[in-house]
């Protein structure tokens, strides 16, 4: 690898979001292969730290549990776990007894199965951190602390380096990594990262007997919770189904290890029903109810990849509450892609080319991020279309397809028709399952008169290129 590397940190290595993170490193629960790859990774990264650096992560492969509390569940949770075995990562599908067995303070009278997978656990952020940051310095990477990144310098449409707090510093290449803060950064040289910070929540109840260090992790969506161990009691991290955006206007520069303060009022009903997983909870005191910043992508991507705007600016930011989990893959991937020009992976679900500078609107982020959390622990249905922040883009054929009852969905934020309702019916999904659904027949005959006559599509939503010039066939040959 290349030696020749310098990280600015604006604070403090881990100010920000780090510093507070949970620390889950889980990799069960994403459908994409170079998501599970870039688990798969961290988890052994984290594994092997000590011993090239001398500096433990804390990392302990205590087992991951999740929960299905329904048959929905059960059918989502059986795919990912197909999906995951398919990558190579060991997935087990376990009964209620045996989650008990696993976690006796846990209640599973209304659990079909769990979800087990026995070398994931927890990690130390900071511990992680610090494991990391010296494993760089000892391959030749400098590290400055306290200097903030006032802007990107650019020549010719490409990156030169970085102006800084004291003076300017020429680098051939440039990472945003800012965190909460990206997309902050990207405006200054007008590129767009449109992630969004919300209030996240746990809290951390006083110690009692049976809360030991050893249970394994578990999450069970349809109480909003994820459950671990700390300081002997129990954590219990929530991603609420309505969330609060923080700071649409732009994070605070020197917003390094602060906390929010916490909305009771507001997430009571959430604690109470994440407390009923593990019914002890609600009878022992709470030490602590921490709310602090995270920040979410519209469609919960991480922000990954060469900015589409200028040549040699890279972005490894928008990681939606993943990035202990995801972090080592990510700088993986991003290391090679700058090396040798290729990611060496399938970026495409996660390239920041795929953002628009509308979607940095904060009446947009503001709006489209509660939707955005909320999803975190909904059923994850495959035809299901964002909600919110929509009716951003309409094609100028928008009235004619909306009086043929269309159905819109989002496609990189244009309003495009997914199907066309028959006269005399409205163009709805009445309920989003994992099989037919009630559109099916109408999307049936679209393809029919498509194989048996001639349709018109409005593809106003795919992109466009002008190439123009004396070689223009030439290169559109080649």
């Amino acid at each position: 690898g290349w030696s020749d590397v310098l990280l600015i940190e604006r604070d403090q290595l881990t100010s920000g979001t780090t510093w507070h993170a949970a620390g889950l490193m889980t990799t069960f629960g994403s459908t994409s292969e170079t998501s599970v790859e870039m688990r798969m990774y961290t988890r052994d990264l984290y594994g092997r730290l000590e011993a090239e650096t001398g500096l433990g992560t804390g990392f302990e492969p205590l087992g991951f549990i999740e929960l299905a509390a329904d048959s929905d569940r059960m059918e989502e949770y059986r795919r990912v776990a197909a999906f995951n075995r398919m990558c190579g990562n060991d997935v087990e599908e376990i009964g209620p007894d045996e989650i008990k067995k696993l976690f006796p303070l846990a209640r599973v009278d209304d659990i079909e199965a769990g979800f087990y997978l026995r070398q994931d656990g927890r990690v130390n952020p900071v511990d992680a951190t610090m494991a990391l940051a010296k494993g760089a310095r000892q391959k030749g990477v400098k590290i400055v602390e306290g200097v903030s990144v006032t802007g990107v310098t650019t020549q010719n449409g490409r990156a030169t380096g970085v102006a800084t707090t004291q003076g300017n510093i020429t680098a051939e290449f440039v990472v945003n990594c800012a965190g909460m803060w990206a997309r902050q950064l990207g405006a200054l040289n007008g590129v767009s990262i449109p992630n969004q910070s919300t209030e996240h929540y746990y809290l951390i109840t006083e110690p009692f007997e049976g809360m030991t260090r050893d249970l394994p992790i578990i999450e069970d969506p349809s109480c909003h919770g994820y459950y671990r161990e700390e300081g002997g009691g129990l954590m219990i991290g929530l991603f609420e189904p309505v969330c609060a955006p923080w700071k649409v206007n732009g994070v605070p520069d020197d917003f390094s290890f602060g906390e929010i303060s916490p909305d009771w009022d507001r997430m009571t009903p959430f604690v109470e029903k994440a407390m009923s997983r593990i019914p002890i909870s609600q009878e022992v005191g709470i030490r602590k109810f921490f709310c602090g910043p995270e920040s979410f992508t519209p469609d919960m991507g991480v922000a990954f990849g060469e900015a589409p705007e200028i040549q040699n600016y890279f972005v490894a930011a928008g990681l939606n509450s993943i990035g202990i989990i995801t972090g080592g893959g990510l700088g993986k991937i991003m290391a090679q892609w700058i090396t040798t020009g290729d990611p060496g992976a399938d970026i495409t679900g996660i390239n920041v080319d795929r953002f628009h500078p509308y979607q940095c609107n904060p009446e947009y982020r503001k709006t489209r991020v509660v939707e955005t959390l909320g999803m975190v622990y909904r059923r994850h249905y495959p035809t299901r279309v964002p909600l919110t922040a929509r009716d951003c883009k309409r094609s100028p054929f928008h009235d004619r397809l909306k009086e043929q009852r269309a159905y819109f969905t989002d496609v990189s934020g244009w309003e495009s028709p997914a199907w066309f309702a028959p006269e005399g019916h409205e163009p709805k999904v009445e309920k989003l399952s994992w099989g037919r659904q009630n559109w099916f027949p109408y999307w049936e005959a679209e393809h029919r008169a498509c194989r048996e006559g001639v349709i018109a599509m409005d593809m106003s939503f795919m992109g466009k290129f002008l190439v123009q010039g004396r070689d223009a066939g030439a290169v559109l040959d080649n």
